[in-house]
């Protein structure tokens, strides 16, 4: 049940449902999300800290049935905002997914 105290969620891009997620993977990505608008600090291996987009960003990891999933995401003190979904197919987050994730957090914080 969602509170009044709950931070919401703001997403930039990307989205989670089924398909690609199986039933499974969606209601993990949406429990841990729920966690973090409810405040608590995820650690490994449900969320990996990203510095090189911030202090306050991490990836939500995922494991799918066909995939792992990462959900790029940073807490501000008024909102969880996400950044990013996509499937990870191997050990380094591409560039591309950094510079996205990095070009929208500017844009946000501009607006």
């Amino acid at each position: 049940m969602v509170s009044p105290s709950d931070k919401p969620l703001v997403w930039l891009h990307g989205e989670i449902k089924t398909p690609p997620f199986s039933r499974a993977g969606r209601i993990e990505a949406g429990y841990l999300l729920r966690l973090l608008q409810k405040g608590q600090v995820l650690g490994m291996p449900q969320s990996r800290p990203m510095p090189a987009l911030g202090s306050r960003c991490a990836e939500l990891r995922v494991r799918d049935v066909g995939a792992d999933w990462r959900i790029v995401y940073r807490v501000d003190t008024d909102a969880v905002v996400i950044l990013e979904v996509f499937s990870k197919k191997t050990r380094v987050t591409p560039k591309s997914v950094i510079d996205a994730c990095s070009r929208r957090l500017k844009e946000y914080d501009r607006a």
